[in-house]
């Protein structure tokens, strides 16, 4: 992945940056899932689905909440507060909205090249789970 600058990267609609973002989250599940246990794919789809719900990143951004800047919180705020967003029907929208945060967030720092930080947020994100 190239890494582009702060400023490119801020041209870039809050949603897209999401888009990037929840590849970047489920991934980083996958891996976690894969090297906890080898099991069958259903069962380890069935975890990531748990993992990468709405619900549980809205939660998520409480677990980092405290760990971020000023500049990671205004990512956030960009992403929670994006237009056109539109909640499934099994989720609350201000979970929804959430959620498209963290992934704004995850997407923003890994598109700057900061995908140690990402690593670091989503540990201590993933200190909270239990398989």
């Amino acid at each position: 992945m190239p890494i582009l600058d702060k400023k490119t990267v801020g041209m870039y609609s809050p949603l897209a940056l999401a888009f990037y973002g929840d590849s970047v989250y489920e991934k980083l599940v996958r891996e976690k899932l894969i090297m906890h246990a080898n099991m069958p794919a259903g069962k380890l789809h069935s975890l990531a689905v748990r993992f990468v719900c709405c619900e549980f990143q809205s939660a998520a951004c409480d677990v980092i909440h405290p760990l971020l800047s000023q500049e990671e919180l205004d990512i956030m705020r960009r992403g929670r507060n994006a237009s056109g967003i539109t909640a499934p029907k099994h989720s609350k929208v201000a979970q929804y909205r959430r959620a498209t945060s963290l992934e704004c967030l995850f997407g923003y720092l890994e598109l700057i090249g900061e995908g140690e930080r990402v690593k670091e947020l989503f540990e201590k994100i993933w200190e909270t789970v239990e398989i």
